[in-house]
């Protein structure tokens, strides 16, 4: 992990680009919350159903994620850990690092300031998702087993 550049106020020139991967994941942690809320506004009868769950009665490494996000949404924090341990901990880092990348691609985009960006090669990148995707397939098989 590198920083591609350091603190300068009321930058000028191009403005680098986000990776599409953070906006996605972007989309993904807002349209979560969104859920959530809904989820938890609705008096939880409002949600998405897990398909492995709803046809083989197995719990997959992302269930509870929703009912999860409502609990910490409400400041229940021993709650969300109960629904989903491993998000409840991987969510809130992702979202640290997502949301420093857009908050400096936006200041840097108002011309306001130009925060140091994390860069990681291509090769980490790579190997931090197989090992998320990992660390998710050893929980959802230890959850149904235990």
């Amino acid at each position: 992990m590198s920083l591609s550049q350091s603190v300068v106020l009321r930058p000028t020139g191009p403005v680098q680009p986000l990776d599409r991967r953070v906006w996605g994941l972007t989309a993904v942690g807002v349209g979560g919350f969104l859920l959530a809320g809904v989820y938890q506004l609705s008096g939880q009868r409002i949600g998405i159903p897990c398909i492995l769950h709803a046809t083989t009665g197995l719990n997959c490494p992302l269930c509870g994620s929703t009912r999860m996000a409502a609990a910490m949404l409400r400041g229940d924090f021993g709650g969300a850990w109960h629904f989903n341990p491993v998000v409840f901990v991987l969510g809130p880092l992702i979202g640290v690092a997502v949301g420093y990348q857009v908050l400096a691609w936006a200041l840097e985009s108002l011309r306001l300031v130009r925060l140091p960006r994390l860069q990681l090669s291509r090769r980490a990148a790579d190997w931090t998702v197989y090992s998320i995707v990992a660390l998710l397939i050893v929980y959802g098989v230890a959850r149904n087993l235990f």
